[in-house]
Parts: C-alpha cells; structure tokens; sequence
C-alpha cells in the first residue's frame, strides 16, 4: 500500500504549484494566522517550555514501554467489550476492516477525519465490496466530492481550495445553488449528509490518542460530526498508529492541552470525545460493536532506528504552519499524504527512499519547526540523517556525488586547492555573464531566482598575499 499521492516528478509537482498564486496566498494567510493562535494560547497557558518538555518526556516514556502500554491497552478494551486486532501491515488492517465490511453487509461507512486510514488507503478497500464511504469530516468531505485532490494539510485538508472554488464543486457534484459564503456552504453540507450518519452500517474514525488503563478511544476534534459517526452506526472502527498512546488521564489532559494550542490555536478544539468501548446495556446511544485496529506498518522498524524521535508526533502540524518550503510549494507538492517537515521524515521511512527521496531536501534548515513542535521531536536534524543514509547508500544524483567527491579529494591536499581555486578564480570570470554560465553544469535551478558572483578573475588567497606585500 502505497503513501503516494501523485506519480508526477518531485520538481514537476513544485513547478505547478509554484504558479498557483491563490495556493501560495491561502497557505501564506493560514500560517501567519495559525502561527499567531499558537503563540498567543502557547503564552497564555504559561511555562510554554515545561509543557513542552513534559510532552517530550510522556512521548518517550510511551515509546520505551510501548509493548507494555499496547498489551495493557488491548486487555482494557477488551474487559470493556471490544475487539482488538494487531496489524503488522497496511494490508492486513485494511484486510480485517474489509472483513467486517462483509460479514455486515454494510452498504454505508461515514468516516470522521482520521490521517491513518489516508495511510493504508482504506477507503478503496471498502468501496471495492460496493460499499458507500462518506467522509463527513468537511474539508475531507470537500476533497471528497471533488475526487481529485489528497489532503493538502495534516488539519485543514482542503486549505488550498478556495470559496468560490468549493462552491463551484458543490453546485456541480452535489446540487448546491447558494453563495460562497463558509457558513452557507458549511450549512448546506450538514443537512445534505444528515441521512448519512442515520444510513450507515459503520462508523470508522481514527484515535488521537488511546488511554491504556481504561481501554479508552480519544478523539480530537472540530466539528460534531465524529460523535454521530460513533454514535449512530451499530458498529464502530477505531484505527489508530500503534505509538498514538498515553499511560492514563493525567497524561492526556496534558498532550490534549499541547495538541489543541498548537494546532488550532486555542485551549480546547470544539470537541474532545473518549469512548469506551461498546454502548452499555442501559444507555441508548453508541455501537452494539466496537473494533479497535492498531497499526504497525512501519513503525516497529522506526522504533528501533535512530528516527524514533518522529514518533513522538501528536499529528498537530505546528512545524508545517511555520515551515518557510511548505508557505512556498503547499502541500499537494510533496506528493505523500503527510506533507510538510514532519510528512518530509515521515514519509520515506513508512514509504520508502524509492518513492520519496526527495522530500528530504524540501527543507532549509532553518530549525522553526524546532521551536514550534510540542513535543520537541529535532525535525531538521532528522532531515539531515535522511540526506547522509541516502549519501552513504548513493541514492543521491551520480553528478552530485562525483562533484562532491572531486571537492573532497581537491580540498584534501592543501597544494592541489590553491592552484584549482586559482584556475577556477579565472576560467569563471571568463565564464560567467549577467549572474549565469553559457551552460548547464547543475545550478540552472539555482541561478532561475539568484545570479551568480561574477569573479574579477583572482583568487582570495591571490588577493591577500598582494595585500600583505602592499
């Protein structure tokens, strides 16, 4: 099961995106404004970086006892009525979903916003047993209707589309005849979807964190929509990363309150849901069944490799509202469903280098995204690591580890260097014009926004060995 999203070249998708001046504004005004919220309730809660460093240290305490938390989360639910199942991979979580899809003869799944599902592709799966998926989360329902766009952004999925552009979809796809107005339109969809949730066989949601002592589902979110999705339905789905677990209630109340600063700005998003397990006997509302799916696919490897600080992640997307490469290219450029610093490391350890080499170099190293993530996982210096395994494997371009090499082996022997740099000094005067070179020796792309020095045909060595003299 592949992460990708588009088959089209990494520099390619840029070039594309590059030229969608409403993209690059949309994501440039969501930054500045998400950026501002965050800083804002980050100063209001107080002690910023004692919260940060308690997040880091209940992250790591998890990831170095993650067997035990797992095998205590599993006996919880299931003391509590539900069913646990381990996956190793992508397919097998979406084969055991698939399962349940046909043992129900479900006709109907409504799905709240989950990143893990976009992850193995499950909606394929269960739409191949003809079986209608609906997301009802609304930037996911957006891209739904739309059926040509993955999610640009790990909370706002449809950042890079427009009003007028949503309306223009909904009037096509689902008979909408308002204005472009968000309420409108948001309004609109509610009670287009209402007989959905009412419909529906299943109820699939992700989990963003599951607490191990009681068993417990917790979901974070902005709209209702996850509460009737797991409300309603006779059955429901939780599918969850295997890390995406905190030991009990003290420690949630803690990444709660660092996940919904920093991704929305705010001290509590509009819903923060924890199920248990199946309905009781007594109550009304809440599934007759419910499943919890815990996903590998990867991450076992990630544990024991010097990435393991990347699971630490609470999915808050703090580091892409800050990143200066996403405000440029947007998300639809990084050709992966996690997009941004954190879909840059993530990406080609759950996908592979084959598929996802270059997103390591979608970075300046500017370390904002150090500064900004709860959890303080070192973004950049994981970007790094990717760069020097990909050199060390030669996955990197021929020509780029021929001229490296070449400058290793020249900048080795003291004698060699200056004569080389005293040649160059005047072989490049001759060369270079109005800030570009007569032809292509691999810096076209950087010399398409920056020109060249223009060499006066000495050396700096040259130049002070004179100067001393004189």
């Amino acid at each position: 099961m592949s992460m990708k999203t588009s088959n089209i070249k990494f520099k390619d998708r840029i070039d594309v995106q590059m030229q969608d001046d409403f993209m690059r504004k949309s994501v440039a005004n969501a930054q500045e404004r998400m950026f501002t919220n965050r800083a804002i309730a980050a100063e209001k809660l107080g002690n910023w970086e004692e919260w940060r460093e308690m997040g880091m240290d209940i992250r790591n305490h998890v990831l170095e006892n993650l067997d035990y938390y797992l095998q205590q989360l599993s006996d919880n639910v299931q003391k509590n009525g539900g069913h646990v199942f381990f996956a190793r991979t992508a397919e097998e979580a979406t084969a055991y979903v698939e399962n349940i899809v046909q043992e129900k003869n479900a006709k109907k799944v409504v799905k709240s916003k989950s990143m893990v599902t976009e992850e193995i592709g499950l909606n394929k799966i269960i739409e191949r047993n003809e079986c209608e998926v609906v997301e009802t989360d609304l930037g996911e329902y957006i891209l739904q209707v739309d059926d040509c766009d993955p999610p640009s952004h790990i909370v706002v999925p449809a950042l890079h589309k427009n009003r007028m552009q949503i309306r223009d979809v909904f009037k096509e796809k689902i008979d909408y005849q308002g204005s472009d107005d968000p309420e409108e339109l948001t309004r609109y969809v509610r009670d287009y979807i209402r007989h959905d949730f009412l419909e529906a066989d299943i109820g699939i949601t992700g989990c963003n964190f599951a607490v191990a002592e009681s068993g417990t589902v917790t979901l974070v979110t902005n709209e209702g929509n996850a509460r009737l999705a797991t409300s309603l339905p006779k059955t429901h789905i939780a599918v969850m990363g295997m890390e995406r677990i905190v030991p009990t209630f003290e420690e949630l109340d803690i990444v709660v309150s660092l996940l919904c600063r920093s991704a929305v700005g705010l001290p509590l998003t509009g819903y923060v849901t924890a199920l248990t397990g199946p309905r009781e006997d007594e109550h009304c509302d809440g599934p007759e069944e419910f499943h919890l799916v815990i996903i590998d696919n990867g991450r076992s490897d990630i544990l024991g490799s010097e990435f393991k600080d990347i699971l630490r992640c609470v999915r808050c997307a703090a580091c892409v509202n800050t990143c200066p490469a996403y405000r440029h290219i947007g998300g639809q450029s990084y050709g992966s469903i996690y997009s941004g610093p954190i879909g840059a490391v993530l990406s080609p350890l759950l996908g592979g280098y084959d598929d996802f080499k270059d997103l390591p170099y979608a970075c300046s190293l500017c370390r904002a995204c150090h500064d900004v993530c709860p959890v303080k996982i070192p973004l950049s210096d994981l970007l790094l690591k990717h760069r020097q395994k990909m050199a060390e494997s030669k996955q990197t371009p021929l020509l780029e580890r021929a001229t490296v090499g070449a400058f290793n082996f020249i900048n080795a022997r003291p004698l060699l260097w200056g004569n080389t740099v005293k040649v160059g000094a005047t072989v490049a005067s001759g060369l270079i014009r109005d800030g570009k070179l007569p032809v292509n020796i691999g810096v076209s792309a950087w010399t398409e926004s920056r020109d060249l020095p223009e060499p006066d045909g000495e050396s700096f060595r040259s130049w002070f060995k004179k100067r001393n003299k004189g």
